[in-house]
């Protein structure tokens, strides 16, 4: 083969790439695929030297992907998606319905109010799916969007960007749960001024979270100093236990408080002078395919959070566009 021609890829050694990137080590990729790591190392090496550039970024914390690597890999997971459906329509004939794996990514307060919901409508109506659910903090996921590893995704914004296309949703209010100051509003309006909480212990999530930043924002705008932030938390399950413990309040979405343990309750007040909202909106990327299968897991979580919020089960929040 002469040096000018295309490399010859083959199945294999996407699939591999695809799970050590997914992984991140080639040691449980090595196990995952049931091969030893040495020779997964080399099928590697060979498809490095066959693309003459650098895939994967190797370091004691494990391997990710290059920026050559994160092209390869969006477009790998394209056609294994794209082999995985054609498949499944062959073994299956024509009455075999929307097949295909989907990846989603939710935040984990919105996991709350649609993560188990939409597996159940995707069991019900689409039983040929695989569906993927990733549950973390917005700024990973986003992450994940770049890198091509999820192919819809709940996120904090409303306004597009060149290489994501955004589909806005919801509008959701914020609320201070914990031990509240006795300044901290009116108990009849279960509200409280942004200014009230001027010197009070909080605990946020990290300044990487546009929840963050819209808190800091607010607290801007009430005229009050920086938030007085005793800890930076990424983690649902910390915040909600700080406040439990009674040792800062925190700020958070209403469907944060599903996330309590059974039988606990928070004290809790939606922000106002000035409120605090956040838009909701379903992402993907712009250049992403938008397969029968992604489209149907689509079409789910629209309808299903506008059901969510019109039946009353979502609280604090209402749809885009509304009062």
């Amino acid at each position: 083969m002469s040096s000018d021609q295309p490399a010859a890829m083959d199945i294999r050694q996407l699939k591999a790439f695809v799970a050590i990137v997914d992984l991140g080590s080639l040691t449980r990729a090595a196990a995952h695929l049931h091969v030893a790591q040495p020779a997964l190392s080399q099928r590697m090496t060979r498809l490095e030297a066959e693309l003459k550039t650098a895939l994967l970024l190797r370091s004691p914390q494990g391997v990710r992907p290059t920026e050559a690597g994160k092209a390869l890999y969006r477009h790998a997971r394209t056609v294994l998606r794209q082999l995985e459906e054609a498949a499944a329509e062959v073994r299956g004939g024509a009455g075999a319905g929307v097949t295909g794996t989907v990846a989603v990514g939710l935040p984990t307060t919105v996991a709350a109010m649609l993560a188990a919901p939409l597996l159940r409508l995707v069991r019900a109506r689409h039983p040929g799916l695989r569906l993927q659910i990733f549950e973390s903090m917005s700024g990973y996921l986003a992450e994940l969007l770049a890198n091509g590893r999820l192919d819809l995704v709940m996120l904090y914004r409303d306004v597009e960007t060149p290489n994501v296309a955004v589909e806005p949703l919801l509008q959701e209010d914020l609320f201070v749960m914990g031990p509240l100051p006795a300044a901290a509003g009116d108990d009849a309006a279960a509200t409280c001024p942004v200014a009230a909480l001027a010197g009070v212990p909080l605990v946020l999530p990290s300044g990487s979270q546009g929840l963050r930043l819209l808190v800091e924002r607010a607290f801007a705008q009430a005229g009050v100093e920086a938030p007085t932030v005793v800890a930076d938390i990424d983690s649902l399950p910390l915040l909600l236990g700080a406040a439990l413990d009674g040792l800062a309040c925190t700020v958070l979405p209403f469907s944060a408080l599903a996330a309590l343990p059974p039988g606990a309750t928070l004290a809790h007040r939606r922000l106002v002078a000035p409120e605090v909202a956040r838009p909701v909106s379903l992402c993907r990327l712009a250049s992403a395919a938008r397969t029968p299968a992604v489209e149907a897991v689509h079409d789910l979580l629209l309808a299903l959070a506008r059901a969510r919020v019109d039946a009353g089960a979502w609280r604090g929040v209402r749809l885009a566009g509304t009062a």
